[in-house]
């Protein structure tokens, strides 16, 4: 029976060659992405800056609606086709998008490491990648073994092809399916797959490629309860995000704790968080995390 570890868990991300938080506060984040330095909103940061002055080279101003929208707004030139960054051995492509990323999540990266720890060891382990945006961390588990890489976004799913090539592991055996995460999943249950590992990170309302609506608060069980079944005693973890909702780590760990209870392992829960660079460094929250681990 998975144990169940009440006590919360920080994954603190460090900042890296080619990424750092600055300074955060008011509001607002101040990043580094490689040479260029951005501004954006983050309504967690409700402290004060270290700094006195953000030299940035472009800021997302947000809409005034609580629906989201804004636009982005540079001091200096940044390339509209995006640039080059690096992380480990993945290259991928940076780029101002009218959602306000940066076309890969930062914070991230300690989970990326996390997977690839769970499945040392292995032979071609099988991993699934729900909700997989552009790309970054099926490359990561690429260097395992086989990946599925699921996303209802066309464009989305065209840029990690792109940066499988910038990377040079165009060749890896990765599956670019663009489909719909929670329809893909019920099948591949009917399919009698399994998996070594499964990571999931999905958005608080979305909508899938032919027109299909994702609510979190409704869609999530039944979804996490097919990821249990394409896992078995031999599989080795499942990573569950969850961004801007309200809603606790906890829940996310009682979910996992009923859905995985007929297996060995643990499960812990906990906040995502990155860390300012230099002195008086301040942990910056991103998100919730839950995830199931087994040593095998």
């Amino acid at each position: 029976m998975a144990t169940l570890v009440q006590q919360p868990v920080i994954l603190t991300g460090e900042g890296w060659a080619d990424y750092a938080l600055l300074d955060s506060g008011h509001g607002r984040k101040f990043e580094r992405y490689g040479r260029y330095r951005f501004i954006r909103p983050e309504p967690q940061a409700m402290w004060t800056p270290r700094l006195d002055h953000w030299p940035a080279d472009g800021e997302f101003v947000p809409g005034s609606d609580e629906d989201g929208g804004g636009r982005w707004q540079f001091a200096n030139a940044v390339p509209s086709d995006g640039w080059q960054l690096e992380w480990d051995d993945v290259r991928f492509t940076a780029q101002c998008t009218p959602f306000r990323h940066l076309g890969f999540f930062p914070d991230m990266a300690p989970v990326w490491t996390w997977m690839r720890q769970q499945l040392r060891g292995m032979e071609q382990a099988q991993t699934l990648n729900l909700f997989g945006y552009t790309g970054v961390g099926s490359l990561a588990l690429s260097a395992c073994g086989p990946v599925a890489h699921v996303d209802a976004s066309k464009k989305s799913v065209a840029q990690a092809r792109a940066n499988a090539e910038l990377s040079g592991m165009e060749e890896r055996p990765i599956r670019w399916l663009i489909d719909d995460a929670a329809k893909f999943a019920a099948r591949e249950v009917r399919r009698g797959k399994r998996y070594d590992g499964i990571i999931l990170d999905p958005p608080k309302f979305g909508r899938g490629p032919n027109g299909e609506t994702w609510r979190i608060e409704e869609h999530l069980a039944p979804l996490v309860s097919d990821c249990r079944r394409l896992l078995d005693s031999d599989s080795r973890f499942l990573f569950l995000t969850v961004y801007a909702v309200r809603m606790s780590s906890l829940a996310l760990a009682g979910l996992l704790a009923e859905l995985f209870a007929d297996l060995p392992g643990t499960i812990e829960h906990g906040d995502l968080a990155v860390s300012e660079e230099g002195e008086g460094a301040r942990l910056l929250p991103t998100a919730i995390f839950a995830r199931w681990s087994n040593p095998g």
